[in-house]
Formats: structure tokens, sequence, C-alpha cells
């Protein structure tokens, strides 16, 4: 059979085969050419799969080749000496996608450099209509169970509650990702080439609070699993299950690190103010992913409503992004285009037109087979009107996970240690 890309669904990364390539090899693989045959990906049908090598840090990929940082100019976007040494590199095929998620830590910065991608966001208020989901487990990364390009609203009926954002991102565009929104994307054009920067936040350090419980509830528990099981519950970007002392000691340090935060920031607050540059200099070190509060010339950056809470407006410096930005507004308020970008968002989402952790395996590229039209298969059986069959219901350790670190729950048990360990 052959199967175009308009078939694929997105499938979590845990269900991805994985080969190392060259980009040269990657290049003439998307082009067809008679040499793929006896290459890495020999095994994979152009027409069938999708490659993506994502989440790929050009620190390490240029170590030898600096110069190639000072290319990627974030001070453009009000951020002094932040290059390509912070940032990352995404190359992708078309069909190429990354499961919906949001990232616990820091807004994001992204600029699409060839082709382009299609965005879906949606705010933090959905989260509870998009049924997230800490299975597979990576730190910083919380995935919806559903797959927003085809839902099945049988099992995911909350998800007609979301307001979806949808944006295409062209070539010398860059995106404002603010803290929390639910992201899915995907590749539209044969190949994709995008680079993005995690800007750091002082709200990251009660976000990895609560990462650390979260990493101890679920190591703790899936670990206790039959092996046997099969369940792929690690996401590749996570080496190993840590143990449980190891991440008792994260979590004490995280908890450390948030209350020598809230330490500085009362004695900055009793001195003369700094400059907002000099501010986000001193923002907290992030284990993976981070984020950081701005506000663009002629914008308002609805502090409250994002949760940029530990940072105060006034503080905040105005970021010359010039005349370009573009408000993405919700799918349902179509406005209209620029070029052949279709712009559709409530506003909180800024497009700008450029002028200008973990490290996972280098040149590891991902591909993807048609599946199914779901990204995973449902915990138990349904009735024909999608209620659970009592004669058939299983609760399983992912379910009980499912709520025990749903991120609101986690939210309070943070709130409640952090009030604890401040007695």
């Amino acid at each position: 059979f052959g199967f175009s890309f308009i078939a694929l669904v997105p499938q979590f990364e845990t269900r991805c085969s994985y080969v190392k390539a060259t980009l040269e090899e990657f290049l003439a693989w998307s082009c067809g050419q008679p040499s793929c045959l006896s290459g890495p990906f020999s095994c994979y049908e152009y027409s069938k799969y999708w490659a993506y090598a994502d989440y790929k840090y050009m620190a390490r990929i240029f170590e030898d080749k600096p110069e190639i940082f000072q290319d990627i100019r974030w001070s453009d976007f009000g951020f002094p000496g932040r290059s390509g040494k912070e940032s990352t590199l995404w190359i992708g095929s078309e069909g190429a996608n990354t499961p919906c998620h949001l990232d616990s830590y820091g807004c994001n910065l992204v600029l699409q450099v060839q082709g382009r991608k299609r965005w879906h966001l949606f705010p933090p208020g959905d989260t509870s209509f998009l049924y997230p989901t800490r299975i597979p487990y990576e730190e910083s990364s919380i995935f919806s169970k559903v797959n927003v390009a085809n839902p099945d609203l049988k099992r995911f009926p909350e998800f007609r509650n979301t307001t979806a954002h949808v944006v295409t991102l062209s070539p010398g565009q860059v995106l404002l990702v603010p803290r929390h929104w639910w992201h899915y994307v995907e590749s539209i054009d044969p190949i994709t080439v995008s680079i993005n920067s995690w800007i750091e936040l002082d709200a990251d350090h009660e976000a990895r609070v609560e990462e650390a419980i979260t990493r101890m509830l679920v190591c703790a528990i899936k670990s206790a699993e039959n092996p046997s099981d099969g369940d792929l519950w690690l996401n590749p970007t996570e080496v190993e299950a840590t143990s449980h002392e190891i991440n008792l000691q994260y979590l004490n340090k995280a908890v450390s690190a948030y209350f020598k935060c809230q330490k500085a920031t009362v004695s900055e607050q009793a001195r003369p103010s700094s400059t907002g540059a000099e501010q986000r200099a001193s923002a907290s070190c992030k284990r993976k992913k981070s984020e950081v509060g701005c506000e663009p010339e002629g914008c308002r950056l609805l502090t409250h409503e994002f949760g940029f809470s530990t940072f105060k407006a006034e503080k905040l410096q105005k970021i010359p992004f010039g005349p370009h930005l573009i408000q993405v507004l919700p799918q349902s308020q179509e406005t209209g285009s620029m070029g052949e970008v279709a712009v559709e968002s409530d506003g909180r989402d800024l497009l700008h037109e450029n002028e200008g952790g973990h490290f996972g395996k280098l040149h590891c590229t991902r591909k993807q087979l048609v599946m199914s039209n779901d990204c995973e298969t449902p915990a138990h059986q349904m009735d024909s009107d999608g209620s659970p069959n009592a004669s058939q219901t299983a609760l399983s350790t992912n379910d009980l996970l499912d709520c025990l670190v749903n991120p609101h729950v986690i939210s309070l048990v943070a709130r409640l240690l952090l009030g604890r360990t401040r007695v």
C-alpha cells in the first residue's frame, strides 16, 4: 500500500523508530535518491514515513564552529547576548509533528528558517479539556492524550470546549509562545528547519518543584510495575528512571532554589530598581526548558493572564519588536492573512517577521508509520454510547497517574509542600 502524508497522525516518541544519519543522507532520502536504498533510511519508504531530527542543541552540534551562534540574534527581541548557543535546531520532512503538549518551563521563541510549519495552540485555561498525561514521562513536557488534528470526540468529549489558535509559520517569521500554552506542530513542506530558544522566568522555580514532585511519583509507581508489561513510559529524552533517593535530592534542591529566589526578590525590592536587561540576565538557571516575560512595543503582555506572576510589569522594558508584529487570533475569529500566513488566534501569541537539560542523539532522525487515528490505545473498552463497559473496565497504573499527577493536583501539592517547608 502507498500512504500519503495526509493520513499520518501524531504518535508519541516512544512509538517511533530511530536511526543515526547525516544531514546529507536525510536530504538524499527526502529527494528519493537511489543512494538511500543502502543507507540508514533503506527500511523507510519516503511515502510511508516522516523523519524528524528534533531538539538538537546547537551548542553541541556546532561546538567546533562557534561563529555560527552569532547568526541567531535573539537580541532583536530584547534578549541581549542570547544567540544560537542557547538555542535548539529542528529539521523534519513533510508530515513530521510533535504531539500536543505544554512546556512546564519557559516561554518560547521559534524562528522558521526553511519550509512552513502549522502551529495549533491552546491557552492554559484549556488544560482540563486536553486530557493531560505524564505518560510517556519527560521532564517539563505535559502531553495531551488527544490527537488534535483528528480528535476522537467519543473518548475526549471535553475537547469540544477548547479554543484553537492556528497559524502557519513561514521562513523569516518568529512565533512567541507564552508560558504554559499548549501546542501541536506539524511540518507542511518537504523539508522544514526551525530554531528555537526557551527563555527563563522566575516562575520556573515553582515549576521545578512541581516537576520534582511529578518525577518522584511517576518513577516510584512505574518502577514498581512488572517489567514484562512492556510499557514504554519513559520518553527517549529521558535516559533512565532515576532512583527515589536521587529524586528526593532533586526535590530538596528545587525547594531550596525556590526560597533562595524568593529571598533574592525581597532583597531586590529593597534596593533601587535595576534595568530590565539586568533582571533578565540574573534569571534562574534551568534544568531543561525555561521562560521569560516581555512586553513588545505597542502591545500589552497580559502578564497575569499568562501566569507571569513573579515578573512585575513595571520592571519590564519595552522591547522593539518593530512594525511587523501580528496577533494570532482564535480560529473562530479568522481575520485575514499576510502573504502565505493564515492568522487565526486571540492575540496572546505574537508573530513577528524577523529581519535578520537533556541532549538528544546527534544526527538522530525519527520515523513515523501510519498506525491509527488516536495517540494511544484506550485504557478500557467503551459501550456504543461512549461510556465505560462495567464488565470490561480495568483501571491501569496510568489511569491512576493521570489523576495523581494531573497539573492541577501537582500545583496544589507543591503549594502545600512549600508552605510546610516555610513553616
